[in-house]
């Protein structure tokens, strides 16, 4: 399983990368191979400001539905389009062409909650 040191995470499997006061959100490789094969993705949020923690989507796997859960306040800029029509996207590349949604972040403290890549793989157990 692949855990890129440039990212933060979260306890519920979503990474974010930082770019200056946006973020790209998705889930982890750990969470893309526990769901297994993802079919849909439903992000209904974009314009929204959405709460540190609180639900901002859904991906749908053959075999269940989980919460999206977003890691830091904002508003959600846009969503990944591509994964419209290929939402395998999330499967063979979780952490590039894979991501979820962009965000504008509201509160840059928040970041430093985060877990790294380090406290994140512990957290799995890789």
């Amino acid at each position: 399983m692949n855990f890129p040191s440039e990212l933060k995470y979260t306890k519920d499997h979503e990474w974010v990368k930082v770019d200056g006061e946006t973020a790209y959100i998705g889930i982890t490789d750990f969470a893309q191979h526990e769901l297994g094969d993802i079919v849909y993705i439903d992000i209904n949020t974009v314009g929204e400001q959405v709460a540190k923690e609180a639900i901002f989507g859904t991906v749908e796997a053959v075999k269940t539905v989980s919460d999206m859960f977003m890691p830091v306040s904002g508003e959600i800029l846009e969503f990944n389009a591509t994964l419209n029509t290929n939402p395998e996207l999330v499967n063979s590349d979780p952490f590039g062409e894979g991501w979820m949604v962009k965000i504008l972040i509201s509160n840059t403290a928040e970041l430093d909650e985060l877990l790294t890549a380090e406290s994140y793989k512990s957290l799995v157990g890789a």
